[in-house]
């Protein structure tokens, strides 16, 4: 086929799959973190309730430290489609993770200490606007598709 009939075929992207709608993402990353809260709070329950030896915020974080893994393997594949490796996403989504946690308390102290919110309207906007936060960032940098050395959100 001559060069000028090939311009005028699509291109077939090398670069992986269209981009996932966001509303779609946001749906499986919502679903997958209400499914890792709600299995978080049962598994620390239970291990709570038995004879361990150790305090219960020892049990609770290894709790939580049970689940970094499998609910980052599960938005990585659901929630954004990344292409990313392992060994720039996860390091990522720990950051994030991380950042969360700071950005968590922030939130919380203004919404306490500033705004003097009751306690469930302000523990809401703290799940609620640090969710968002995480959701934008993991999909910007932590689970951004790599093309030709130019990131591409998820």
């Amino acid at each position: 086929m001559s060069a000028a009939l090939e311009s005028l075929m699509p291109a077939t992207s090398s670069a992986g799959p269209a981009p996932r709608p966001m509303f779609a993402g946001v749906l499986s990353f919502v679903a997958i973190g209400a499914s890792g809260a709600l299995g978080f709070l049962l598994l620390s329950n239970v291990m709570m309730a038995l004879p361990t030896g150790l305090d219960k915020w020892v049990v609770n974080s290894l709790c939580y430290a049970l689940f970094i893994l499998p609910i980052y393997l599960l938005h990585r594949r659901f929630s954004f489609q990344s292409d990313a490796p392992h060994a720039v996403a996860l390091p990522r989504y720990l950051a994030v993770q991380a950042s969360a946690l700071v950005l968590a308390t922030l939130f919380g102290f203004v919404l306490y200490r500033v705004f003097a919110m009751p306690t469930p309207t302000a523990s809401t906007l703290v799940i609620v606007l640090t969710s968002g936060v995480n959701f934008l960032v993991l999909r910007g940098w932590a689970f951004a598709r790599h093309q030709l050395g130019v990131l591409v959100p998820a």
